[in-house]
């Protein structure tokens, strides 16, 4: 007999582009404290392994070791089904915004079905780009004094892991029933993206051209959010392709 009950996968929590070491050993702390230990590095100003990172870590060394790095955030998210930006400014997109708590009761639900979700995080003078942010399903808006509403890094993590272990101790309030299908991952809905821009630039849709790059931006930000599964993204690129048949036969 088989035990066909799924691999429990804790978030991704995903610094993007960070850069003191400090803020990185800080959030490893903190993430250690409330029971997370899957921390990814896009492109790191100051290199990897970081010297000021372990220094700061304070025993949370081996969430440090396990740590990935990554080129771009589409690289860090390729396996995630789900993924968060935290930030403080939906910069123009269209986005679901939820509460640190909200997010990680989802989170945790997504790793009950063996699900890996993840949290972004931006770099500390600027916080995360739209490109960055159209990746997300969702925003998480950490609600703070709005006449200081400046978080660090490794506090914003914090709160999140906090979160986290609150969530992990609560019932599932909600659960999206698939009718046995899968969750789209993030490289899945990354070559959805670049099947469809390609095909569109092909036909002339990005115009005028000075309009182009927020076109792209605003079709990868509805094809993120959109919630979709393996089948749904199966089914788009076939649409596509029927498209681009039936255009040639015209």
């Amino acid at each position: 007999m088989t035990d066909d009950t799924p691999t429990f996968l804790p978030p991704a929590i995903v610094l993007v582009r960070p850069q003191m070491g400090e803020n990185i050993g800080a959030a490893a702390r903190g993430m250690l404290n409330f029971g997370l230990d899957h921390l990814r590095l896009v492109a790191p100003r100051d290199g990897w392994p970081n010297p000021a990172a372990g220094a700061m870590a304070s025993g949370a060394g081996r969430v440090l070791d396990r740590a990935g790095v990554f080129e771009d955030t589409a690289g860090a998210l390729a396996d995630c089904t789900r993924v968060y930006a935290t930030t403080a400014r939906a910069r123009g997109l269209t986005k679901r915004v939820v509460t640190p708590e909200q997010a990680m009761r989802e989170a945790h639900a997504a790793a009950l079905k063996g699900e890996r979700a993840a949290i972004l995080f931006g770099p500390e003078r600027t916080g995360l780009e739209n490109d960055d942010i159209a990746r997300a399903e969702a925003i998480v808006s950490i609600p703070v004094n709005p006449d200081f509403a400046s978080l660090n890094l490794s506090q914003a993590v914090n709160l999140l892991a906090y979160e986290w272990r609150r969530a992990a101790d609560a019932p599932v309030a909600e659960r999206l029933e698939l009718a046995g299908a899968e969750p789209a991952s993030g490289i899945e809905l990354e070559k959805l993206a670049d099947h469809w821009e390609e095909r569109l630039e092909t036909a002339n849709f990005f115009f005028p051209p000075d309009k182009a790059a927020g076109m792209k931006l605003v079709l990868r930000n509805f094809l993120s959010r959109a919630g979709m599964t393996r089948s749904d993204v199966q089914m788009l690129h076939g649409v596509m392709r029927a498209m681009v048949r039936w255009k040639e036969r015209g």
